[in-house]
């Protein structure tokens, strides 16, 4: 959220960061792409309006986009961050076991079929 009201958001600090303490800085700047990525596809998911859902959409993914060169950067400044993320991922396919084919599966829309709409539900 905003914090232009706190007086203190702004201020450099009188001598230039660490690499850790840059990397937890990013971390904020991480978790604030992700919080707007949420907020912007709320938004999108709360109207029918359809140029106006495209365009959240569109800035969401840009948001996305942003999240990625942060986290990318601070693997760069942390070294064992690369670590870190490869066993959180290998923990969550194990868990996944042989669900994690079709759990990659299925967010590929099948090539032959058209997206489904409300209208479909139709009898």
């Amino acid at each position: 959220m905003p914090e232009f009201v706190n007086p203190f958001s702004g201020i450099i600090p009188s001598r230039k960061l660490t690499d850790a303490e840059l990397a937890r800085a990013l971390r904020l700047d991480l978790a604030a792409e992700e919080e707007a990525i949420h907020l912007y596809e709320a938004h999108a998911d709360a109207t029918d309006h359809p140029l106006a859902k495209k365009v959240l959409l569109d800035i969401a993914n840009e948001e996305r986009v942003h999240a990625g060169e942060f986290q990318h950067l601070i693997s760069l400044l942390l070294k064992d961050e690369e670590t870190f993320l490869v066993q959180g991922s290998r923990e969550v396919d194990e868990l996944a076991g042989d669900n994690l084919e079709t759990i990659e599966k299925k967010d590929e829309p099948e090539p032959d079929r058209a997206v489904p709409s409300v209208g479909d539900l139709k009898p």
